[in-house]
């Protein structure tokens, strides 16, 4: 009866942010209380738990949500992004220009938020992509799939450090299973899948148009202003360096206690995006010759656009904890147990399933990960695999309830049915390719011993 409980109140959950159109925040915390008061919660406790689940959420994001925010808006506004995309696309040549398009998506949109890094990096594509005489949405096509995967798989984008948060899990090590399950979905996904869109076109009436839309990119600067390449790069990569190297420290010498500490304090994520920023801030600020107190502006601007991805984070909180303190947590996980299905290609279905209902990737992860916690204490399920494979399946079967597939849809100027060929497509392929990848990661990484 509990199991059909919860059931009912996920699919209710569905309707209100889906057909209702009920902001996502209200809509978890009335399904948190619905689910309170469903499960014979006393009443004394129902308020203590939603302030405790929301407490516990928003504590260890909020900062590293923040940091990452400002850092990824600097690296936009000052040029970094193309600057980075032009150094690429300017050394591989047309010959490898699909793959140099995918790691730009990849490298851009690590400290980009996805809408950011779209609306950055496609008027380049305009304005590149005629020389190649290569179509539009073939071009477009890797570099969406990069910004996709990095949204979906890597910390420290919210999704992926919500994840980590709920199930425990390690952030370097998430980071570089990511980035190995990640390149292998990228490259099928992205170069081979455009390789097969060369009769996608754009509707009749108009060739592929530049986006139109206002970005944090409107006084960027121009091009002979531009950062340097190597100082964009090494700048945007930096919270993956910092998070990687503080990790491989710890698996090639566990037995360095001196350091232990020190090593501890510099990957965690909080001081890594602060310290990312404080660089970023004097590399292309600074040295950059940026109107300092425009950038403050920019950077306070770039906080209120997290905003709302903060008050999600803070509602699936709300109700995982509801979900805890009432029991239904360890009812449900002995009940998932019987599910003859390996767990993390569960947690990958029950992502999937919310994805196509709302269209929302970050809500599919963050709903399907409140489902899955018990199940990966109960199971021994590898946490850092276990985020990864929701990910995966927060990436599928895009369609016309998404922003982003309206978003590319307009951009490329597709019809519907091209649309489905091509991004849809795309981001189920990331998402099978994911999936596959953190079942063999599961199978390898066991026998390798993890650190």
């Amino acid at each position: 009866m509990t199991v059909v409980a919860v059931i009912l109140l996920i699919a209710l959950l569905i309707l209100l942010i889906g057909w209702g159109r009920v902001p996502p925040f209200a809509a978890f915390i009335a399904i948190a209380l619905s689910a309170a008061l469903c499960f014979g919660m006393p009443l004394s406790d129902i308020g203590k738990s939603l302030e405790r689940g929301v407490g516990d959420m928003l504590g260890g994001l909020t900062a590293i949500i923040c940091f990452g925010a400002m850092f990824g808006r600097i690296i936009a506004d000052s040029g970094a992004a193309r600057s980075i995309s032009k150094a690429l696309l300017g050394a591989v040549g047309d010959r490898l220009i699909l793959i140099a398009m995918a790691l730009t998506g990849l490298i851009v949109g690590i400290p980009l938020f996805y809408s950011v890094g779209f609306v950055v990096l496609v008027p380049l594509l305009f304005s590149f992509g005629p020389r190649t005489k290569l179509p539009m949405v073939q071009l477009g096509i890797p570099l969406v799939c990069g910004l996709s995967i990095a949204h979906g798989f890597l910390p420290p984008h919210p999704a992926p450090i919500a994840l980590i948060k709920l199930f425990g899990a390690d952030t370097g090590l998430t980071l570089i299973y990511g980035l190995i399950v990640g390149g292998v979905a990228l490259m099928i996904a992205g170069p081979l899948l455009a390789l097969t869109l060369k009769n996608v076109t754009p509707q009749p009436d108009s060739e592929a148009r530049s986006p139109s839309a206002v970005s944090s990119t409107a006084d960027a600067p121009p091009d002979e202003r531009l950062p340097g390449a190597f100082n964009s790069c090494f700048t945007a990569l930096l919270p993956v360096l910092l998070i990687s190297a503080s990790t491989a420290f710890t698996y090639f010498h566990p037995k360095a206690p001196q350091f232990a500490a020190i090593v501890d304090f510099i990957g965690q994520p909080t001081v890594v995006l602060l310290v990312s920023l404080i660089y970023a801030t004097f590399s292309l600020g600074v040295i950059g010759r940026m109107d300092l107190k425009a950038l403050m502006q920019a950077y306070g601007a770039s906080l209120r656009d997290v905003s709302a991805i903060l008050l999600i984070l803070a509602g699936a909180g709300a109700l995982k904890q509801v979900f805890v303190d009432s029991g239904v947590s360890e009812q449900l996980g002995a009940w998932l147990q019987l599910i003859p299905l390996q767990p993390l290609i569960l947690g990958w279905l029950i992502a999937t399933a919310i994805r196509i209902a709302l269209g929302s990737a970050t809500i599919a992860g963050l709903t399907a990960a409140s489902i899955m916690v018990p199940i990966v204490t109960a199971r021994h399920v590898d946490p850092n695999l276990m985020v990864l494979s929701i990910g995966a399946g927060s990436l599928m079967c895009s369609h016309v309830n998404d922003a982003g597939f309206w978003l590319f849809k307009e951009y490329f100027n597709l019809d519907l049915r091209d649309t489905f060929r091509s991004w849809t497509l795309m981001e189920s392929l990331a998402g099978t390719v994911g999936l596959l990848g953190v079942l063999v990661l599961n199978v390898v990484v066991p026998l390798l011993g993890s650190p």
